[in-house]
């Protein structure tokens, strides 16, 4: 019997995920550990920075 492995690689959507990351610390100028904790809670910091901008 013939058996085919096929192997996929998703190292681009790890790779932009990764530069998107490195943006938002650098762009909203996060500390450190405050960039740490971006990992988990990246959403919440973009949020509360653009929350600030809403309609006039």
């Amino acid at each position: 019997m013939d058996r085919r492995i096929k192997i996929e690689q998703h190292s681009g959507v790890g790779m932009l995920w990764f530069v998107g990351w490195l943006f938002t610390i650098g762009f909203l100028e996060l500390n450190f550990w405050t960039g740490v904790l971006a990992i988990i809670v990246w959403p919440y910091f973009l949020g509360s920075h653009f929350a600030g901008m809403g309609a006039v």
